[in-house]
């Protein structure tokens, strides 16, 4: 099945730790357009707790969160 969204920026947080990937994500999703998506990787497992928290706080989506390999990857449309 294919994902019904079109990836408008990719955000490379590996290597990074609690809280800056969150504050990366927040900064780029004013990068992008209303209904547009981030795809970003990050290997500091907090993101897994951490953005959801931002997404709900925010306004904005967790569309899609998954961890292969040690590393997690997550898409993050927004909304507002």
């Amino acid at each position: 099945m294919a994902d019904d969204y079109e990836i408008a920026k990719v955000l490379d947080l590996q290597g990074l730790l609690c809280p800056i990937p969150v504050v990366k994500v927040s900064k780029a999703v004013k990068d992008i357009n209303i209904g547009e998506v981030i795809e970003a990787t990050a290997t500091d497992p907090g993101v897994m707790m951490d953005i959801p928290a931002w997404c709900k706080s925010s306004g904005n989506e967790m569309v899609k969160m998954a961890k292969e390999d040690g590393i997690f990857r997550f898409v993050v449309r927004r909304l507002k």
